[in-house]
């Protein structure tokens, strides 16, 4: 697949994602989005395709932020139609049925950290910086970021970063749980790489429904939440890959899972 903005390669399962406007700064716009969009809907559909990591191109950004002479020009109907047009596309990233990593190695900021915490993961490197600076654009978050942060790292802390507009450390994302993981800059791409490859060890379906039961179960009840999880173990045993799975187990050999 090419793209315009994108860079995109499938490797070994896995499918390499990475925006590609470093001279911008890796800044989100109309284009990117649209092609984000079509990338990670082949990405759902490609059966070979296990796993994604999503990065951005040049050594300063993952991504800086959304297109500051776009954003300058929009209508109040034009805002909203972008804000949601941009929710919707992330939040096909975050329902995708696969692992999505985000290898985050320089500014995560506005739109950034908004496509940032879509992913099932992030892996930062030392040089990262994450926050949410619209405030001091006259705006807030769009694409979720208000919403996304609050129930990453909690109510206090995400009106913290949101009302002040600083951005923070790579180590302190880690301490108020923006971020899994803090490793060297050198090391960002092979630890994620190696990240992706302990999840493909394991069943698909198994992880396909993981992230439904997370990603959905946070928004019901717990008692509904449990009953998605209750379905879900029974989908789970139906499969091939349980049989596999504890058959394996009980084998005392590494099971052979085939996704079905």
């Amino acid at each position: 697949m090419a793209y315009e903005t994108l860079l995109y390669e499938k490797r070994n399962g896995i499918g390499y994602v990475t925006v590609n406007r470093p001279d911008k700064l890796n800044a989100l716009n109309r284009k990117v989005m649209d092609d984000l969009d079509d990338c990670f809907c082949a990405i759902k559909k490609d059966d070979e395709v296990r796993a994604a990591i999503l990065t951005g191109a040049g050594e300063k950004a993952f991504v800086a932020g959304t297109d500051i002479g776009e954003l300058a020009a929009q209508t109040p109907l034009e805002g909203k139609a972008m804000a949601e047009r941009g929710q919707e596309i992330l939040d096909r990233i975050e329902d995708l049925g696969k692992p999505v990593i985000a290898a985050v190695n320089g500014y995560a900021l506005g739109g950034g950290c908004e496509l940032a915490m879509a992913c099932t993961l992030r892996i930062a490197a030392e040089n990262a910086r994450f926050g949410q600076p619209e405030v001091k654009l006259g705006i807030i978050p769009g694409y979720a970021g208000t919403q996304r942060l609050a129930r990453l790292v909690g109510k206090g802390r995400a009106l913290g970063l949101i009302l002040s507009g600083e951005a923070v450390t790579a180590q302190e994302a880690y301490r108020i749980g923006l971020v899994n993981q803090v490793v060297p800059a050198a090391e960002l791409m092979a630890s994620v790489d190696a990240l992706a490859r302990k999840i493909m060890a394991n069943a698909p379906l198994a992880i396909k429904f993981a992230l439904e039961a997370v990603n959905h179960g946070l928004e019901m009840t717990q008692q509904q939440g449990q009953l998605l999880e209750a379905t879900l173990f029974g989908l789970c045993c139906t499969t091939a890959d349980m049989k596999e799975g504890t058959r394996a187990f009980l084998e005392k050999r590494p099971p052979q899972f085939t996704g079905k």
